[in-house]
């Protein structure tokens, strides 16, 4: 890797890091990975097309493609079961990185219905660097060239740099989301355990028990007796007729 390359790559990176550090959304999260992605097809040499493929809801789905065209391509290789970002996500192998350097030779042969389609979009080589976590969301960071062996080891070693930092933020995405959840689920827990204490004169901690005890005696759990019970109550409110004057 040259001087030019490392410079730019670090420029990337710390650009990258310090929006990172002045962001507090999902949202912002959600756009700096996609920021992540074009700054790869930049900066990695030989790339010309990027995109990041993610298991969502038993599927997996393509986020932030370069192009209309590489979410297609990224569609079929989910709709076809084959592919390079397929294999990166489901069968990585130990470096993480899956890379097809000519899909129009012998590296299709391992994927034989998706590497006609990809030769015919325009796109000769293809790696995918995976970006799962343990215990997270499995996904794949993915650059197309339309050139066959454009990834040589400096190529393969920046893909990877910036899977590191994609990955890093996909888990930092799930863990707002779960924080997020338990927030939520707090504040429902609270409501619910007011609407008890109110209704029936007892304490916090046994309008807690109440809940506790609904959860088990009907296999539900405590969230959603909690969810249950303030629905519930706002819509007997809301039938509730108002009383007019007399």
């Amino acid at each position: 890797m040259d001087t030019g390359q490392d410079e730019q790559l670090v420029i990337a990176l710390r650009a990258a890091a310090r929006e990172l550090t002045q962001r507090r959304s999902i949202r912002d999260l959600e756009q700096m990975l996609a920021r992540i992605v074009t700054s790869a097809v930049e900066t990695v040499p030989g790339v010309d097309a990027g995109s990041i493929s993610m298991t969502e809801h038993g599927r997996i789905e393509t986020r932030y493609p370069t192009s209309e065209g590489i979410g297609r391509l990224d569609r079929t290789q989910s709709e076809l079961g084959e592919g390079p970002c397929i294999t990166a996500i489901e069968d990585p192998p130990a470096s993480g990185t899956v890379v097809a350097q000519d899909l129009a030779g012998p590296d299709g042969q391992h994927w034989p219905r998706f590497a006609p389609l990809a030769v015919e979009a325009g796109f000769r080589a293809l790696m995918s660097t995976e970006l799962s976590t343990d215990g997270g969301v499995r996904a794949a960071l993915n650059l197309y060239s339309s050139t066959p062996d454009a990834f040589d080891a400096n190529a393969r070693t920046l893909a990877g740099l910036f899977g590191i930092q994609a990955a890093l933020l996909l888990y930092g995405s799930q863990q707002v989301l779960h924080l997020q959840r338990a927030v939520d689920s707090r504040d429902l827990i609270g409501r619910a355990k007011g609407i008890l204490a109110e209704r029936f004169g007892v304490d916090d901690e046994a309008a807690f028990q109440m809940l506790v005890t609904s959860s088990q005696n009907t296999n539900m759990k405590l969230v959603a007796v909690a969810q249950w019970l303030t629905e519930n109550t706002a819509g007997a409110r809301r039938a509730r007729p108002e009383s007019g004057p007399s």
